[in-house]
């Protein structure tokens, strides 16, 4: 089964083409050609098959996928409509912008705007967050470039991480360099994956981790060459589809659901702790001129 739903997943990376049925082993319909669903909003691209039951998710915010409250209520659209896809049971979540994967939260968000915004788009953050962390469906990353803070948090939801073996990239929970602290549900998804004591030492220190230590951290599950990221990452879907549906989602409800329960009994204190602290002046200040750092670097 599982080498089935591989064959039948890896029509899926023809750069550009439409999917066959025959990719498949099944007949086209006369005179369509088309066996692939596609759509796409401004931010999110979606390519979807009934006979893989796997959609390929590519988040396109260039330059380096920000994830601003468009781009947020975009994904976690496009994430919903596949939960309601009968045909779908997994997803790859990969970028569409070379060399970057997410790089986080989009600070223009969090910088000289109003406390009630300020809500607003924690209150999106939080909801891709219990959304990817919660779903129903097989969620894989593959992590074709850098990936810190929210970017890293995104990989950190899904059931597999597929990261690319460039020793340029790196990926983590990096908030203390930029005078951030992650939050606590952060921190409980990096403890769920790496332990306390790593845990501990890398939102300390702002860790960003090179794929092989990210592989020996346990941050990701697999390193692969650069040009197989994507064909790896169906394979891992491929695996975990081969599981029965309702034995895989009980169990990742067992496993997830008390982390993400601590959330929702705290969210609105946890919107209102965001709203302070960004508000601060200290934090304001110190928001304003790392941003000014980067348009100097672009400049």
């Amino acid at each position: 089964m599982a080498a089935q739903l591989l064959r039948r997943s890896r029509a899926l990376l023809r750069p550009g083409a439409v999917l066959r049925a025959a990719a498949f082993g099944r007949r086209e319909a006369p005179g369509s050609g088309i066996s692939a669903r596609r759509w796409a909003s401004q931010q999110v691209l979606v390519q979807t098959d009934a006979g893989a039951g796997v959609a390929v998710m590519k988040l396109k915010n260039p330059p380096v996928n920000l994830l601003s409250l468009e781009l947020l209520t975009e994904f976690v659209i496009s994430l919903e409509k596949l939960e309601n896809d009968k045909d779908v049971r997994g997803v790859v979540i990969t970028s569409d912008c070379p060399g970057i994967f997410s790089a986080g939260l989009d600070l223009t968000e969090m910088c000289g705007r109003t406390p009630a915004h300020y809500a607003e788009y924690w209150r999106a953050v939080q909801e891709l967050w219990l959304r990817l962390y919660l779903s129903s469906l097989v969620l894989v990353a593959a992590i074709n470039g850098t990936s810190p803070a929210g970017g890293c948090l995104v990989a950190l939801t899904c059931d597999h991480r597929v990261m690319a073996d460039n020793p340029k990239y790196r990926i983590g929970l990096n908030e203390t360099q930029l005078g951030i602290v992650a939050p606590f549900w952060f921190k409980d998804t990096l403890v769920n994956t790496i332990g306390h004591r790593a845990t501990e030492r890398a939102l300390q220190l702002g860790l960003l981790f090179p794929p092989v230590e990210a592989l020996q951290v346990g941050m990701v599950d697999q390193v692969v060459p650069e040009d197989q990221v994507q064909a790896s990452a169906l394979s891992a879907a491929a695996r975990w589809m081969a599981i029965p549906d309702h034995a895989r989602q009980l169990t990742k409800d067992l496993m997830r659901k008390p982390t993400a329960e601590r959330l929702l009994r705290q969210r609105e204190a946890d919107i209102q702790n965001f709203v302070d602290f960004t508000s601060r002046a200290s934090i304001q200040k110190a928001l304003q001129l790392y941003l000014e750092k980067l348009k100097q670097r672009k400049a």
